[in-house]
């Protein structure tokens, strides 16, 4: 009996030595990245209490500021979790800032060519699917190059992401441009009927919050729960011993790829259906490049990458005070960004490489 019940113990006993040591990394991480923040403040010249007190009032003051960082949270929710369906078959899809950009001009097609009419509904629900695909196939663009022509996936994103910038804005300033002029400020404005719904006392969409939400749910389901997950992990873990096992790579990572950039387009569709109503040079804010930072930040973790892209939201909304109150840059934020993403890596790599020694 005694011998049972050690048995038993033994995976409750490793299982709690693992959640302490999760927990004991995140603690250090967090005092890591505010001392590492902290003298990245200081050496910027702005006093370091000041600062994080703008950035929390500038974001979480009032409810018309959170729902602005909820506004930035939702694209970038969805392109983060697009990126943990490439990171999983180990691949990195820096092409996601192009396939937003893409998802935005094929849900700008689409509503162009539905115009406003008593179907707006419909033609809005089009547009969205619309941006899906056209985000997936930008992305497969990507992954032929990788699979087929043998261009590795950073340098074949890089050059699709100018690619999709340069057709954006030969898209405003050409075909697309508003009668009569062609302005930096985009194409014209879609009817009101054609954007996506929200509560106008809330300054917020449920339908947008709760795709995001969905995206969370499916995704964290696909990777953990079905062969697509288990085929990711496969071919990310060892491509080579994946076909041994019966896998096909390329079928996989372009099954990837796909999912990264239907999530990525819908970013992009709410970009143009639910943000600005129309096409505008910016359309991506930089949000796919920040996406790779959120998903690092969070160690690849489906559950961790909404919080971390909430808390980035927060610091990209707050920022927009820091010249008013303090005479700081905005771009302050980027940069404080950056420190984290550096400071939480060190600690994790730090710590993998003591848990290595110890085995």
């Amino acid at each position: 009996m005694r011998t049972v019940f050690a048995r038993m113990g033994r995976p409750l006993e490793m299982g709690l030595k693992t959640a302490l040591a999760g927990v004991a990394e995140i603690a250090a991480s967090v005092l890591v990245v505010v001392a590492f923040t902290t003298l990245v403040l200081l050496v910027a010249g702005a006093p370091p209490l000041d600062t994080f007190a703008v950035l929390v009032k500038g974001s979480l003051g009032s409810w018309s500021k959170l729902s602005h960082v909820i506004k930035v949270w939702i694209p970038l929710t969805l392109a983060s979790c697009g990126l943990l369906f490439t990171f999983k078959a180990g691949l990195w899809n820096i092409g996601v800032e192009g396939q937003v950009m893409m998802g935005a001009v094929a849900t700008t097609l689409a509503m162009r060519m539905g115009g406003p009419s008593p179907l707006a509904g419909m033609v809005t629900a089009l547009a969205l699917v619309a941006g899906m695909a056209g985000g997936a196939l930008w992305a497969l663009c990507a992954g032929f190059l990788k699979t087929k022509a043998g261009v590795h996936e950073i340098f074949a994103g890089l050059g699709l992401n100018f690619v999709s910038q340069g057709l954006v804005l030969w898209l405003i300033f050409g075909p697309w441009k508003q009668p009569g002029i062609a302005s930096m400020s985009g194409t014209e404005t879609f009817d009101e009927r054609l954007w996506i719904p929200s509560i106008e006392a809330l300054n917020l969409s449920p339908a947008a919050l709760g795709m995001a939400v969905a995206a969370v749910i499916v995704t964290a389901y696909l990777l953990s729960s079905t062969r697509l997950g288990l085929y990711l992990r496969a071919v990310g873990g060892n491509e080579k011993a994946a076909v041994l096992f019966g896998l096909k790579p390329h079928a996989v990572m372009t099954a990837a790829m796909l999912c990264a950039g239907g999530l990525a387009g819908l970013a992009g569709a709410f970009q143009v259906s639910g943000v600005y109503h129309r096409l505008i040079p910016a359309i991506s804010s930089g949000y796919g490049y920040l996406a790779l930072l959120v998903v690092l930040l969070a160690y690849y973790n489906v559950w961790a990458a909404p919080v971390v892209a909430f808390f980035f939201a927060c610091l990209n909304t707050g920022a927009i005070q820091l010249p008013m109150l303090l005479s700081l840059d905005s771009s302050l934020s980027g940069v404080i960004q950056g420190s984290m993403v550096i400071a939480a890596l060190a600690v994790h790599s730090v710590s993998t490489r003591s848990r290595r020694s110890r085995g």
